[in-house]
């Protein structure tokens, strides 16, 4: 379920005053503003009211609107402090946020590995006791998504200065980059940081910037629908969602679940429900993806005329609901339970429907939970178990694709993350953002580069122009290869590679070699601090050094070889434990052509030897191209080669 819009928090300018504060909840004490800009700051006030904000022995003015928003501008300074923020309205009201500092004030957002707390890392314990630098301020927004764009965070905000009590909890990537950082930019940092385990993409971009993208119209139009009428939205979503069904090619025709009109395929799952993967059947012992359910409740004719809500418990990990053959809701993950206000006189006396879709996309999955979370609830106090007869389980035919999501899904809809998350910050001044994201997106790498060039330019649109972007390139995970095969990881490593060349204010920061096959979550985040403050030194401030370890420029036929060159190289290339740098693979134009390739070292290129049958037909090269790929390429300063997919051009010798 979303969480509910919440007021601006921040604390009132005198102990018991219960006017709203002046000031927008960004701007309190320790925060951090940018330097050398002109700051933009806001808050609220009474309609059409006048106010006076000073700052650093200067004071700007400005006017509330008819609705008591009010907004002006700092004049720039360099980085310093700690400077105090006052804020008098013209009735005597005023508001003073204390301890500010001027400094670089950097976004950080993203899936779970930006997420991953201080405390998860490498050495957290000596890293946590050492973590006392005043000039390091952290702020973390609550997580939610909203249907529409929200004015103020749906819980209490606070800046808090780094320490061994504050900073456990703080998103490591984002504390350790700063911290590297501030080694050569001496001075104060402010992270914001805003991310949310398990996210797509999708999420973390603005309705404007999706509609430019394209083919998200209709769920997004369900979506705008969602914020006034959820019920009318959840029908329309059920009806989407089915047509998708329909559409499929491995679905017969007149094949509709949601109805419960057939019993073709239903078996009997355990009474108790839970992890489908523990119920004995083999075909599910390791199954991720879709299962259906479905039950029936038998009511009488008083109970079917109450109002009621459905209540189907915790759901791993998102849910596409019916009740008798209407769509009443979807949500995702399996913490929260489902609970659904059901519109008046879709039930009926007698035997009623209720089917769900479980879509699970990693490890456990299924309807959880405690046998009383599940049931009917009327209006008058009484409810039906849902339990009670049973419940019949389906699996999907094999090869069929995933559903579309519900646009109001907080990770994997429609512009939710931003709408709760990214738009109260409102155009608060950043010196740059990261971004660390990508795993819930693989597979989709052509439409992945597509939202990852509106998510950036969708920054830029709220934040600033010239906003820079650094990007990180996706870690390994899973199994080493033992072939040449296709992967979703490497596509989508591929896509942030070309966002961030094509753009002079993106940077890159390679971390497949930092990941951990047997954890999607590495703990190695020191290291990726270091290559992202690097990237920042060169894209941020100029510095002329390599930002990313070596890159590819050009793939040429030499004789019988094809010849890598590379950019951006610290000394020279090296191979790690060999003569020979490992991970490259020359391919044809077709998906599945790829054949590794015997490489060697010379002249500052990689050569790699056309020694197969099928040498006059390949085109392309690729390195590091696999889900979880060993490769050993890197430069004398350590940096590991960036992952790549390169046609293969002509000698211009």
């Amino acid at each position: 379920m979303l969480l509910a819009p919440c007021a601006l928090f921040a604390a009132a300018a005198h102990a018991g005053d219960a006017s709203p504060p002046l000031l927008d909840a960004l701007f309190q004490d320790h925060a951090v503003v940018q330097r050398d800009t002109a700051v933009p700051v806001w808050g609220q006030a009474k309609p059409n009211e006048s106010l006076k904000i000073g700052f650093d022995g200067k004071t700007v003015t400005s006017h509330a609107d008819a609705d008591g928003h009010w907004q002006a501008k700092l004049p720039p300074l360099p980085a310093g402090g700690p400077y105090t923020l006052t804020v008098t309205a013209a009735d005597g009201r005023s508001q003073t946020a204390k301890d500010i500092l001027v400094g670089d004030v950097w976004l950080c957002s993203g899936q779970s590995n930006m997420e991953l707390q201080v405390h998860r890392t490498l050495n957290s314990r000596s890293e946590i006791m050492g973590a006392d630098n005043d000039r390091i301020r952290m702020l973390t927004v609550p997580q939610t998504g909203a249907s529409a764009p929200q004015d103020g965070f749906a819980a209490p905000v606070q800046w808090k200065p780094t320490t061994p009590a504050n900073v456990p909890d703080f998103s490591a990537t984002c504390y350790y980059f700063a911290r590297e950082l501030q080694k050569t930019v001496d001075v104060p940092m402010g992270l914001v940081n805003a991310s949310l385990g398990g996210s797509r993409i999708e999420p973390w971009l603005s309705a404007r910037a999706l509609r430019k993208v394209g083919g998200y119209d209709e769920a997004l139009d369900t979506l705008a629908l969602h914020a006034s009428d959820p019920q009318a939205a959840a029908a329309r979503w059920g009806n989407i969602w089915a047509k998708w069904w329909r559409s499929q090619p491995q679905v017969r025709a007149g094949d509709e679940p949601w109805k419960g009109t057939s019993d073709a395929g239903w078996k009997a799952a355990p009474k108790t429900l839970g992890d489908y993967q523990s119920w004995g059947v083999p075909e599910l012992a390791s199954y991720t993806g879709m299962l259906w359910y479905r039950t029936t409740v038998t009511l009488t004719k008083q109970q079917a005329a109450q109002d009621a809500t459905l209540a189907i418990g915790n759901v791993d990990e998102m849910d596409q609901t019916w009740v008798n053959g209407r769509g009443v809701g979807s949500s995702s993950y399996g913490g929260a339970p489902r609970i659904y206000r059901l519109p008046h006189g879709l039930l009926h006396a007698g035997e009623n429907v209720i089917v769900i879709n479980d879509l699970n996309t990693y490890q456990a999955g299924g309807v959880m939970g405690p046998t009383d979370t599940r049931a009917l609830k009327f209006a008058d106090g009484s409810s039906v178990p849902l339990d009670t007869n049973g419940w019949q389980y389906r699996e999907v035919p094999k090869g069929i694709g995933t559903p579309p999501l519900a646009p109001w899904l907080t990770v994997s809809g429609k512009t939710t993350l931003y709408n709760g998350m990214i738009a109260p910050l409102g155009h608060y001044a950043f010196r740059g953002a990261l971004w660390y994201q990508g795993e819930s997106n693989t597979g989709e790498a052509d439409q992945y580069r597509r939202l990852l060039e509106a998510y950036r330019d969708d920054l830029r649109a709220q934040f600033g122009a010239n906003l820079p972007l650094l990007i990180v390139q996706l870690s390994s995970y899973g199994p080493a290869p033992t072939h040449p095969a296709e992967s979703g990881w490497a596509g989508v490593r591929e896509a942030e590679r070309l966002v961030a060349a094509e753009d002079k204010l993106s940077g890159l920061a390679v971390s497949v070699d930092i990941g951990e096959r047997y954890d999607i979550h590495p703990a190695n985040k020191q290291e990726l601090g270091r290559r992202l403050a690097r990237a920042a030194r060169h894209v941020v401030y100029g510095e002329a050094l390599a930002p990313s370890g070596p890159l590819p420029v050009t793939a040429t036929r030499e004789g019988d070889a094809v010849a890598v060159s590379f950019r951006d190289v610290t000394g020279k290339l090296v191979a790690y434990s060999s003569n020979h740098p490992i991970g490259f693979e020359l391919c044809g134009a077709k998906p599945d052509s790829c054949n590794y390739a015997n490489a060697d070292l010379r002249d500052g290129k990689v050569l790699l030897h056309l020694d197969t049958p099928a040498a006059g037909a390949i085109t392309r090269v690729r390195y590091c191209w696999a889900d979880s790929p060993f490769c050993t390429l890197y430069d004398e300063a350590g940096l590991p080669a960036v992952p790549f997919q390169l046609d293969i051009t002509s000698s211009t010798h």
